[in-house]
């Protein structure tokens, strides 16, 4: 949880808590008094420092799926090259997958280094429009565990929020890891006077996935985050000699255009599965320019029309 202090003991129930100084936990703790006294129920002042950081981008999205390996950071990628392709917007990266990060390889920035300046660290550069920041860059090695507990992640979220030099952008894609935990709680909170756009929800077609989409639709409406609209990666794959098309993980419950339906939400598009989009993100490349015409090429050019559409229209979904 973000509001549990680094030294605080096992069980703590949280500054927020009713319970703050006062449960049996709370014995011994170096915390007690301070919690008992009611002052960290105070807004976290880090919360207006980084509204003012954020007041020079304009779109804030966040990219989340419920289950993992459904194409979530590949998403991400691909939605910040489609952006940046309009060399006049300004588009940057925020992975916050923190003990997972793999948008520096599949950004093709693997082993690249953040630089500190006056103004704070500066993000790594894809393209002159196209930044990154990633705790990856953090990193001795790729193979280096990062074995944290929630409240340094949140420590960390914070930072790159607060302290990267991310200048002037037209869209900050966060991408997340999958799930409905502490990094997802800390963004939310963090950015919450901030004003974000919204989330991109990505799932695969099969009922294993969309149960889990479903919880992170709940978490969504919880915290009041707007839902822009979702994603179904690896939707059917398309022979390419053929053309024929297969479902590889078939929609026995509908897919996620009977969940969007039924939840009253809307469905961007349907990316089907292409061998090259696994091979460009490994190299380090944008599968958009490496196989412009490509079915799942045009796809995710439709997604990303439909999604500009959303965020300028303010048309989106609690």
């Amino acid at each position: 949880m973000a509001d549990v202090p680094t030294d605080a003991p096992q069980h703590c129930p949280g500054t927020q808590s009713e319970q703050a100084g006062k449960s049996s936990a709370c014995q011994g703790c170096p915390n007690q008094s301070i919690c008992a006294s009611g002052l960290p129920k105070q807004p976290d002042p880090a919360i207006e420092e980084i509204k003012q950081k954020m007041s020079t981008v304009k779109h804030k999205i966040l990219v989340l799926s419920g289950k993992g390996g459904v194409g979530k950071s590949t998403f991400s990628a691909h939605l910040a090259h489609g952006l940046a392709s309009d060399e006049s917007k300004e588009v940057a990266v925020l992975d916050i997958d923190i003990c997972g990060p793999s948008i520096p390889r599949i950004m093709g920035l693997e082993g690249e280094q953040v630089h500190q300046s006056g103004s704070g660290w500066s993000p790594v550069y894809v393209e002159d429009n196209l930044s990154v920041m990633s705790i990856g860059f953090l990193l001795g090695s790729p193979d280096d565990a990062v074995i944290w507990r929630g409240p340094k992640k949140n420590g960390m979220i914070k930072q790159f929020l607060r302290d990267v030099d991310w200048g002037g952008l037209d869209y900050l894609i966060v991408d997340t890891p999958p799930g409905t935990s502490d990094e997802h709680l800390s963004i939310v909170q963090y950015l919450s006077a901030a004003q974000i756009d919204g989330a991109v929800i990505i799932t695969t077609p099969q009922e294993v996935s969309l149960q889990d989409v479903r919880k992170e639709i709940t978490f969504c409406r919880k915290v009041n985050l707007p839902i822009i609209g979702v994603v179904e990666n690896m939707s059917i794959f398309i022979c390419p000699k053929c053309k024929k098309s297969s479902e590889i993980f078939p929609p026995t419950t509908g897919g996620a255009e009977k969940m969007c339906q039924e939840l009253n939400i809307p469905l961007l598009g349907k990316v089907p599965l292409d061998p090259q989009i696994g091979k460009s993100c490994d190299e380090g490349k944008s599968f958009l320019t490496e196989c412009p015409d490509s079915p799942a090429t045009v796809a995710y050019r439709n997604i990303i029309q439909k999604h500009q559409n959303q965020i300028t229209s303010k048309f989106i979904f609690m």
